[in-house]
């Protein structure tokens, strides 16, 4: 036998074996393999149509998010004029408006000088007395509703990715929402609570000088707010709300957060978070505590106060805790939060669907059945039509899905139903290529040619139909990875990746057969 297709029948071998190794672990035969084995190789993930899970489409509140903006940027606005000596009295953000207010006319025109000059994103919509209202131009309006999409799609991956779900789906839809699927979820409401909450973490003085009893009978002094702390009692089950009048201005805020930890209080042996600041925030959070000593200090998230402690003493080391009634679970999504950082703007669920186990066993059953069934037909037909030859097609395209399974395996792929589609479609354009090589071999025979010089003939023949068309499908593959999205993008990788498979056995492990049934004994016929 030549040392060419020796070599090739040993690559052969070698591909096949390492797929079935590949895919074993992925098969309902992984129950009686090695742990060592079964734990260490990868495996195909199925999507969330195969294995149930959760499919929500959420909606961000981009107006909200302009407001937010607004709110910072007037703070920037305050120390900016601070800075530069600019006479003004108030400054304040207004829904979608930055409301300017000054003394007098120099006044004025300082103001509407350093906006023009600082910043240019602003336009003068209104003047009414002594104050000017700003707002965004419509280009930077835009550009801030597309970045809390885009911000919140972040967020909401790294809450995701913390959570533990493996290979959820996280992309836009439209221009304000949001597409998350997270396949094989156990618990759905602790999952919608993680990716809703908006995690707004702000640092707040209590105003014990205010009257509470009159806030709670709706007369709220300006500048305050009237805020709850919720607990749950362990045992009953029973909400306590206690009410605080807060401060609105916020001391520090969650933005220069660089850690937020689950830890235990040694005394009472319950869950608390305990959270980090940055170089800034230490310094910060040390002045604060300093001047504000037997002061409260409330820690707000998402307008709900978790703990207003008392300031016993200045704190240094830029280190806090968050403590309340928490569960390990509870303290854990806190943490993982406030790590991921807050959301640009709330986001509303707009659809919720919830796919069971069952549902997704029933396509699995399905999918299997049509590829079988499919396969079954096509085998008995190649063999039917084309003879023995027809059994080389065959073995190929055993070959061919062999390799294929392997191949996802080893990329960790995922696997959905219209991954199945193109798994079926990549058999069918298997059968086309060998059809393709099969007729080019019999119009070879027909003019006269010696078995072994059609055969190498119709290869000849048919190697560039079948590369213009594996090619110009595999573009097609790529573009629909490109830009579609969770289903879409499953079929593309099962397209692409038996589509270079389907070369190289069409091509490369048909051949190798043919050459060697020629090498070893003189063919007058054949079985065509």
């Amino acid at each position: 036998m030549p040392k060419s297709i020796m070599w090739r029948l040993v690559l052969i071998g070698f591909f096949f074996l390492l797929a079935v190794a590949l895919f074993l672990p992925s098969t309902p035969f992984s129950k009686s393999l090695p742990s060592w084995y079964k734990d260490n190789f990868p495996k195909i993930a199925l999507g969330l149509d195969l294995q149930g899970g959760m499919h929500l489409v959420l909606q961000v509140d981009t107006e909200k998010g302009i407001e937010n903006h607004l709110q910072r940027m007037s703070k920037g606005i305050d120390g900016l004029f601070r800075e530069k000596k600019v006479a003004f009295s108030e400054i304040k953000a207004q829904g979608h408006e930055v409301l300017i207010s000054y003394q007098n006319e120099a006044a004025k025109t300082a103001v509407e000088k350093a906006m023009g000059d600082n910043y240019p994103i602003f336009q003068k919509v209104s003047e009414k007395g002594n104050s000017a209202a700003y707002t965004l131009t419509d280009t930077e309006t835009k550009r801030i509703k597309e970045w809390s999409t885009s911000q919140a799609i972040e967020t909401i991956r790294n809450r995701i990715d913390k959570f533990g779900v493996t290979e959820p789906l996280i992309h836009a839809q439209g221009k304000d929402e949001i597409v998350v699927q997270l396949p094989g979820l156990k618990d759905p409401d602790r999952a919608i609570a993680l990716i809703g909450k908006t995690a707004v973490l702000e640092f707040k003085m209590v105003d014990e000088a205010g009257d509470l009893k009159k806030a709670l009978d709706g007369q709220i002094p300006e500048g305050d707010e009237l805020l709850y702390e919720r607990r749950v009692d362990t045992e009953s089950g029973a909400v306590r709300q206690t009410p605080f009048l807060i401060k609105k201005e916020a001391v520090l805020t969650g933005d220069l957060l660089t850690d937020a930890r689950v830890a235990i209080d040694s005394q009472f042996n319950e869950p608390y978070v305990s959270i980090t600041f940055d170089s800034e925030g230490s310094r910060i959070f040390a002045d604060v505590t300093a001047q504000n000593v037997n002061k409260r200090m409330a820690i707000i998230l998402d307008k709900n106060v978790y703990s207003a402690p008392v300031i016993r003493e200045k704190i240094g080391g830029g280190r806090a805790q968050i403590s309340g009634s928490f569960t390990h679970e509870t303290a854990t999504d806190l943490a993982i939060v406030l790590r991921a950082g807050a959301l640009p703007a709330p986001v509303n669920i707009i659809q919720n669907v919830t796919v069971g186990p069952s549902l997704g066993e029933d396509s699995i059953k399905a999918g299997v059945k049509a590829a079988v069934i499919g396969g079954i037909l096509v085998l008995g037909f190649m063999l039917f039509y084309y003879r023995l030859s027809g059994l080389i097609a065959d073995f190929a395209m055993a070959l061919n899905i062999t390799m294929l399974l392997g191949a996802m395996a080893w990329f960790n792929a995922t696997l959905t139903l219209p991954g199945i589609a193109g798994i079926i479609l990549t058999i069918g354009m298997g059968v086309d290529s060998n059809v393709l090589i099969f007729e080019r071999i019999k119009e070879e025979l027909k003019t006269g040619r010696t078995v072994r010089s059609a055969i190498d003939a119709g290869y000849d023949r048919a190697w560039w139909t079948i590369i213009d068309s594996h090619v110009t499908t595999l573009i097609t593959a790529a573009v629909l990875f490109q830009f579609g999205s969770g289903p879409i993008k499953g079929f593309a990788v099962s397209l692409s990746i038996g589509i270079l498979i389907n070369l190289f056995t069409a091509l490369v492990g048909t051949k190798v057969v043919f050459d060697f049934i020629t090498q070893r004994r003189r063919i007058e016929r054949l079985s065509i």
